[in-house]
């Protein structure tokens, strides 16, 4: 039985989630994490997107994107196989990379933009890498709270929902998050 066609639309907003192939990673050291957010970023921009979060984790990455096109397969197909072709030929490998094909889950309101944003970042923490989203270097936490960049360029759409002051939303964003901290110790 076929698959059933992903829902895109213009304006959406989605939460995108690739694995390695047997959850094998698919960064295997800074290198390749820096490759991907290039690519990442170069692909943000070819597709238009608006990236508002994401999280690079050994054998999987998170991202919450919003496409003004209806065009979140094809960059996600031009985002996955160009890393994986790469990676490939770094480490000298042959074969698919990724599992199956991307997830990717609708937005449909704030509580679930802030809900699946704080969820992203917290992804190491919850995991027991690190003890705050702050510690971990892979994710787009410390360049939204602190609006220094670092990585792919980040919309500021995410922290202007929070609050319509951009100083006052990094701050209600932390806030947020660490609530989140507390709660994945406690």
């Amino acid at each position: 039985m076929p698959r059933p066609p992903r829902v895109q639309f213009e304006g959406a907003t989605y939460h995108i989630v690739t694995r390695g192939v047997r959850k094998l990673p698919l960064f295997t050291d800074d290198r390749d994490r820096e490759f991907f957010l290039e690519l990442l970023d170069l692909t943000v921009a070819r597709y238009e997107w608006e990236l508002h979060a994401y999280c690079l984790m050994t054998n999987h990455f998170h991202l919450l994107i919003s496409t003004p096109g209806a065009n979140v397969s094809a960059g996600m197909q031009y985002l996955n196989s160009c890393y994986a072709q790469w990676f490939n030929w770094r480490h000298d490998y042959e074969g698919h990379l990724v599992e199956r094909r991307f997830r990717s889950k609708l937005i449909e309101t704030d509580e679930q933009l802030f809900e699946t944003a704080r969820y992203i970042v917290l992804n190491p923490v919850r995991a027991g890498i690190c003890a705050t989203a702050a510690d971990w270097p892979w994710s787009s936490y410390r360049a939204t709270v602190t609006g220094i960049p670092s990585g792919p360029q980040l919309s500021p759409w995410l922290l202007l929902v929070f609050e319509r002051n951009l100083e006052e939303a990094r701050a209600a964003f932390a806030r947020y998050v660490r609530q989140g901290e507390l709660a994945a110790v406690g």
